[in-house]
């Protein structure tokens, strides 16, 4: 993979090292969230919190967070260059990982895990826009499936390391060693990472620009209903996260192994991205992730049935979870890609737009779905079923009632 389009003393990155450093970027919100799991009865005890759903909130507001800040990463950075922005991301994770470790009080908590999300969103929004700089179409979406294959790693041992921490340490040493995962991740970008974005794409920063570029993000129907339907699905992934330490934990008894409970689910989803990086170019986005999405809701109707019944077993759960989570990794990466394909030239406005779409949407119905937790997985099992099936209206929207076409774009090559 060639070097930066602009001057840069840096040796070129290679596609692997490129895809290790989008992966880990990403992969520090993942970190932020997952690595909490186990901690969340603790913290909420500590900090005296009473209404058991509440410690929910050190996860729902800092995704809430990170989908309001998600529009402004990429106007920055359509002005001012993909690497200034994601070092700024990167310093303000780094210090309110540091400020969180030292709070003494749950509201405290909540409202700087929200500072927190909204400081860092460039971690999310940028990636895909620095990806989108170098490839499109098929070929981007295997990019993406092998930036998921490794950024999934974290999903599957954050909770673990969390688990870990507490064993030696206070809750509050996960959140300095997640400052430290950032310190590491953010030196070897500071060194290595060029800039992407061509200067002549670089776009002012008016009000007038910002609203054309949102309007047409808004407004384009190859796109919107693929954003829509990533929210969607999101969603309710999102509305398991928040829950699945009184699910897990809780619900069905599995105690301290739950967060090797919840690193074999997450195993699935990088399964499945790894399966999607090889099979995406020959098939196309569209064909893979249309087939993934209705096998999501006939999946999701056997779950909404097992959950149904009062007898439901954790292995039972666990099955039905971990089919639905791996097919996620089929339609996740490839919905990403084919959402901004239109958008080239305005590539970090267009990540910005969709990924506030998306988060926002997710971090609201993800809470909802979390705080309808009753001790069940009936709510959880009804929000899978619901979200994959507008989540295919939308799509039949977006592709005027045709499924599974493929459609072929020109060879680009990396700048």
């Amino acid at each position: 993979m060639a070097s930066s389009p602009e001057t840069s003393t840096r040796p070129p990155l290679g596609e692997r090292e490129f895809v290790a450093m989008m992966a880990l970027l990403q992969a520090l919100q993942a970190l932020a969230i997952d690595a909490m799991l186990p901690a969340l009865g603790v913290i909420s005890q500590d900090l005296g919190s009473g209404d058991p759903n509440s410690r929910q909130l050190v996860i729902g507001v800092f995704l809430l967070g990170a989908g309001l800040g998600a529009l402004v990463p990429g106007t920055l950075s359509d002005r001012f260059g993909r690497r200034p922005v994601v070092m700024a991301s990167l310093a303000i994770f780094i210090v309110t990982s540091l400020g969180c470790a030292l709070v003494q009080d749950f509201q405290s908590l909540v409202l700087l895990r929200f500072i927190q999300g909204i400081g860092c969103s460039g971690l999310s929004v940028l990636p895909p826009a620095i990806i989108r700089d170098r490839l499109e179409g098929d070929r981007m979406a295997r990019l993406q499936s092998l930036v998921s294959v490794v950024f999934m790693t974290v999903p599957m041992i954050a909770p673990g390391l969390g688990q870990l921490v507490l064993l030696v340490a206070s809750w509050r040493w996960i959140f300095v060693f997640i400052a430290a995962m950032g310190v590491i991740v953010g030196t070897w970008a500071y060194v290595r990472l060029p800039e992407t974005m061509h200067p002549e794409n670089r776009q002012q920063i008016q009000p007038r620009a910002i609203a054309i570029n949102m309007a047409r993000v808004l407004t384009t129907r190859a796109s919107i209903g693929y954003v829509i339907g990533s929210a969607l699905t999101m969603s309710a992934m999102w509305g398991f996260i928040n829950s699945a330490q009184q699910l897990i934990a809780e619900h069905f008894k599995a105690g301290v192994a739950f967060p090797l409970v919840f690193g074999c689910l997450a195993f699935t989803m990088s399964v499945a991205n790894f399966g999607n990086s090889r099979i995406v170019e020959r098939f196309g986005a569209r064909r893979v992730s249309h087939t993934a999405l209705l096998a999501y809701i006939a999946i999701s109707s056997l779950q909404f049935v097992a959950a149904s019944s009062e007898d439901e077993a954790l292995w039972q759960f666990a099955l039905l979870m971990g089919s639905n989570m791996c097919l996620m990794g089929f339609i996740g990466a490839n919905f990403t890609s084919i959402a901004l394909q239109p958008f080239g030239a305005i590539a970090g406005a267009a990540a910005s737009v969709q990924t506030f779409l998306r988060m926002v949407t997710a971090s609201l119905i993800g809470a909802a779905i979390g705080q309808a937790y009753d001790g069940t997985a009936r709510p959880l099992a009804m929000a899978l079923l619901i979200a994959g099936s507008v989540a295919l209206l939308a799509v039949l929207f977006s592709e005027k009632g045709r499924l599974f076409r493929r459609l072929h774009y020109p060879a680009k090559a990396a700048h």
